[in-house]
């Protein structure tokens, strides 16, 4: 009997010293950066940095932010696609790079659904339409005006060719039957200097990178690419509103690891990030950005990306779009 409880005893207290080593092994060991696929600055930058804080604390561990530009975000999911699945390197995917770049990129390097292990959705954002403060057009009609009075002059810059802004673009000149000029630069945050300066004139911009930029007057809201108003834009009106019915184009935002993750890994991750996007003061950070509708499982997050890509995927197939366009 009493061996029995010894060794009963000896089990239980294995178990006890071995959870705290389980639960360890659901957080990489050492350092983790978040690659973003943008300048600093940008939306994508913006929201890795709220979320890669709170996680740093959280995790005590180092999280920092890489930013790796270029390619409209596939340079950067080319480079975790690529990395070791240990969890120390994770992505902040975006639409660019994980919805349209399948359809743009004819021998794109990695498989969104092979070689990554989606985590959390991080937010959805609309697209605001910005002008230059010295521009004529302070609605969508006067802007269509203007576009229509100057064909292929007007100009647009985008965060690059083939992002979420440039689709943008397109998908309003469709809409609107006019011609304009796309500006393409690398990222949001030189593009939205260049629109400040007046070096372009308007842009189709994330909600995240333009409304610093909006509140303190130093770029005008004409309007927003969402079916509804934002929460931090109330009285911007959407482009349904502006006469544009069925018109969206969001942007989104997404934390990834490479393919093959520890499953456990990747549950833990999920359900902190899930914890800190409920934090009041990140929950209202995001709000001022536009940033709503995060969280949820990684397996929505899984169906949500397929989704995307199903439906940008006939926009740039029926509009023809290209990387060269």
């Amino acid at each position: 009997m009493q061996r029995r409880t010894f060794v009963a005893a000896t089990a239980a207290s294995a178990a006890t010293l071995a959870a705290p080593m389980l639960q360890a092994q659901t957080l990489p060991n050492g350092p983790v950066r978040i690659v973003v696929g943008f300048a600093p600055g940008g939306g994508t930058d913006v929201l890795a940095r709220i979320v890669g804080q709170k996680l740093q604390a959280m995790w005590n561990l180092t999280v920092v932010v890489e930013n790796k530009a270029g390619a409209a975000g596939v340079i950067a999911a080319d480079l975790v696609s690529k990395a070791a699945p240990d969890g120390n390197t994770l992505l902040m995917a975006h639409i660019n790079s994980h919805a349209l770049a399948p359809g743009l990129v004819p021998k794109l390097s990695y498989n969104v659904e092979r070689d990554f292990t989606p985590l959390t959705l991080v937010g959805v954002t609309p697209n605001l339409l910005v002008a230059n403060v010295d521009q004529p057009a302070k609605t969508v009609q006067e802007l269509v005006a203007q576009c229509k009075a100057n064909p292929g002059k007007v100009t647009f810059g985008s965060a690059g060719q083939g992002s979420a802004q440039h689709l943008a673009i397109e998908s309003f000149k469709l809409a609107a039957g006019v011609d304009a000029l796309h500006i393409p630069y690398k990222g949001s945050g030189p593009m939205i200097v260049d629109l400040i300066a007046g070096q372009i004139q308007y842009s189709f911009d994330t909600m995240t990178a333009a409304t610093p930029h909006v509140k303190s007057g130093k770029l005008r809201a004409i309007a927003q690419t969402r079916a509804k108003r934002a929460s931090g834009h109330p009285t911007v009106p959407t482009m349904a509103e502006a006469g544009f019915p069925g018109f969206e184009a969001t942007t989104w935002y997404g934390l990834v690891g490479p393919g093959k993750m520890p499953a456990a890994m990747a549950q833990r991750m999920n359900e902190d990030i899930n914890k800190v996007l409920a934090m009041p003061d990140v929950k209202e950070k995001l709000e001022q950005y536009g940033a709503e509708d995060g969280g949820g499982t990684a397996q929505q997050f899984a169906s949500f990306i397929r989704a995307e890509q199903q439906k940008w995927g006939k926009v740039i197939k029926d509009a023809k779009v290209t990387l060269d366009s």
